[in-house]
């Protein structure tokens, strides 16, 4: 790499350094959304409205793991582990290393997990932490952008994840996270939330009890 090319890049990473300290989490999402549109999905992080109707049929006295797809900059993460019992766990799972990091750099609880991974791998990344099955899995993921097949095994290895009695948890714009739901999960339940931009669909997908 010539000296220009190395200068370059290093105003660029001060740049966005610079740029993710004005505007905060916001502007870490907002890059986030520019370097992976494709996974992010959207420019504007969940309102406090959906957060809190996506949430409120969790039984959080039972709730030991919770997995999330899609962190972004924890935008549900503050809500869950403030629901989450004190024996909990949190894993959030992420592609964008971005996200990652800046999680792992703003939360400190020591119920909280962050993965620089793939949701196709939710089993593998379970196991890894200790834990068998999740109780709740909630996805942000844009089903209806990911790359062909990734929608459906994302869709099937969640229902092997998740344990009897528990559900899978989607807020998406269109219907894609609820099509590949059905196809898995025994009850569906499905709610809408205006006060969202833009307004979405939250869906719940409940692994029926053996």
């Amino acid at each position: 790499m010539t000296g220009f090319k190395l200068a370059k890049e290093r105003r660029s990473v001060v740049l966005k350094r610079k740029a993710q300290q004005f505007f905060g989490a916001w502007g870490v999402f907002f890059q986030g959304f520019v370097e992976e549109p494709v996974m992010v999905g959207s420019i504007i992080p969940s309102s406090r409205f959906t957060i809190r109707k996506m949430l409120a049929p969790v039984d959080w006295d039972r709730c030991q793991l919770f997995v999330e797809y899609g962190p972004g900059v924890g935008t549900f993460c503050q809500p869950v582990l403030d629901r989450l019992r004190r024996d909990g766990t949190l894993i959030v799972i992420d592609t964008n290393k971005l996200f990652i990091d800046y999680l792992n750099r703003h939360i400190r609880d020591s119920r909280f997990i962050a993965v620089h991974g793939s949701a196709e791998d939710v089993e593998d990344i379970i196991r890894a932490h200790g834990h068998e099955r999740a109780d709740y899995i909630l996805s942000g993921l844009p089903f209806s952008t990911l790359p062909d097949g990734v929608g459906p095994r994302i869709a099937a290895a969640t229902h092997r994840a998740i344990r009897p009695g528990g559900a899978f948890l989607t807020y998406q714009f269109s219907k894609s996270a609820q099509t590949f739901t059905e196809k898995h999960f025994d009850r569906i339940e499905c709610g809408f939330e205006w006060l969202n931009i833009l307004p979405c669909r939250l869906v719940w997908g409940w692994k029926e009890k053996d």
